[in-house]
């Protein structure tokens, strides 16, 4: 039986996109580009408007979009695991994770990609697409365009890694690298759409990006029947927007929890605002949830349909990393860790016992990134403890340091020594980073040191340990 694609407003009339209306044909929806309107801004700069993303007439997707969706990227994309965590128990939850950055691309971005570009007419598959985007969105927009031959342009701001710059190149796309920022990028973007009559695709706003996305809520319900909680990160909302209307549609009694970070909590602060509203974001581990302003369409898609909104700070994303890759052999990116750092910070305290699902989005993560989200994680948990110490400066001072350290089964990562600034010509300051099992092995490190030596100065008790004291 065909199958047609209704994008709808909150009213529940019929969206327009703009000037024209989408035409059906058998399976899917064929997007006829419309012409971007414009609007002065001061100075007289012309900003052309995306028609799909319009403030003044938000479009909601519905749960027959999502299985639309569902039905044209089969086999397109992955069908991703959903295993049990070994460390449930641990947790005291029966918890699944979702992983998605199995994706070829190493992201969810692959299924609202495809769908949006099987989605074209036949006459916009000829001309291609555009997308202003910093990585994982460009990443599978290049990818899906050279595997159904449609002309993919993307504009990636300077700050974009080079890696996916090239990366993007590999796939055959035209990339344009230009402007400081996204949103540079994205105003040139918009003028070569108009120009080129090339579609501008949403990375998280655009009605079929936040179908596609919403499959995995079809697949995590496959997979973990009735789950209790679904745990989704959230950076411009197209991903919760999609996840929630498929989860909500077939089992209504899941809770729909969402994910910022704290240094861009953009969806809890349009909740606030009662609106999309501009957010400064900082620099953060999850670069993939830096998005400065909430999509229009997926925040009215979202909004009746989350349950709670959780802002979790960055140390316990570094924790969530390094958790993942100790316990499951996971690597993902700041993003894909964000749902866990939601548990293990202890904002999801309620839901133990209960099944739940976190979705694990993304796993492309910049190497030395990764190295240094490692070590904080270490730190947060009080594995990787620093101290100064004050040791004779004679033969075999701090040949005795190492020796106590070697005894008490610490291991060393880094050690320097200071001398011009103490007033004891005979004593030596030893600044030493070490690696420890735990804090109370830490704690013990510290007692030992104490026996031995009268100025000692052990760094703080790790973030971790003093937010869980004081709940």
């Amino acid at each position: 039986m065909p199958q047609t694609v209704k994008v709808e407003t909150q009213n529940g009339k019929s969206a327009k996109n703009g000037a024209e209306a989408s035409k059906t044909n058998g399976t899917k929806t064929e997007l006829a580009v419309p012409h971007g309107r414009t609007r002065h801004v001061s100075g007289g700069v012309e900003e052309i408007l995306d028609p799909f993303c319009d403030p003044n007439n938000p479009q909601c997707i519905s749960f027959h979009d999502v299985t639309s969706a569902a039905f044209l990227i089969k086999g397109g994309v992955e069908r991703t695991p959903c295993p049990k965590s070994k460390s449930s128990d641990s947790y005291g939850m029966d918890l699944y994770l979702k992983k998605d950055f199995l994706q070829y691309t190493g992201s969810f971005k692959e299924r609202g990609a495809r769908y949006a570009l099987l989605s074209l007419s036949e006459e916009q598959k000829r001309k291609g697409v555009i997308s202003a985007s910093l990585g994982n969105h460009a990443l599978a927009l290049c990818y899906h365009g050279w595997k159904l031959s449609i002309p993919v342009t993307v504009v990636m701001p300077k700050a974009a890694p080079i890696m996916k710059v090239q990366k993007c190149r590999n796939y055959k796309a035209r990339v344009v690298v230009e402007g400081r920022d996204m949103g540079e990028a994205k105003s040139l973007a918009m003028r070569m759409s108009k120009e080129e009559e090339l579609l501008y695709v949403n990375g998280y706003d655009h009605p079929h990006i936040m179908a596609g996305q919403g499959t995995i809520g079809l697949e995590i319900l496959e997979q973990v029947p009735e789950p209790d909680a679904v745990v989704v990160p959230v950076g411009g909302g197209g991903l919760i927007a999609g996840i929630a209307t498929a989860v909500k549609a077939l089992s209504p009694n899941t809770k729909i929890i969402g994910v910022e970070s704290e240094k861009c909590a953009s969806f809890t602060n349009a909740m606030q605002n009662n609106g999309p509203i501009s957010t400064s974001i900082k620099n953060t581990l999850a670069d993939g949830l830096a998005v400065p302003k909430v999509g229009v369409n997926a925040y009215a898609t979202a909004l009746p349909l989350i349950d709670r909104m959780v802002v979790v700070k960055e140390e316990w994303i570094a924790v969530a990393i390094l958790r993942l890759v100790e316990e499951e052999k996971c690597v993902v990116e700041g993003a894909g860790g964000a749902g866990l750092a939601a548990i293990l910070s202890g904002h999801l305290d309620d839901l133990k016992g209960k099944k739940v699902v976190v979705l694990l989005c993304g796993g492309n993560i910049d190497t030395t990134v990764f190295g240094r989200c490692l070590e904080r994680g270490l730190a947060a948990e009080g594995r990787l403890v620093k101290f100064n110490v004050e040791v004779s400066d004679r033969p075999g001072g701090i040949n005795d340091l190492c020796a106590l350290l070697v005894r008490v089964g610490v291991s060393i990562k880094d050690i320097m020594h200071e001398r011009a600034w103490l007033r004891d010509i005979y004593t030596v300051e030893v600044k030493v980073i070490c690696e420890t099992v735990d804090w109370t092995h830490s704690l013990e490190l510290k007692n030992e040191l104490k026996k031995f030596y009268s100025k000692v100065q052990f760094c703080d008790v790790p973030m971790a340990l003093n937010e869980s004291s004081e709940r």
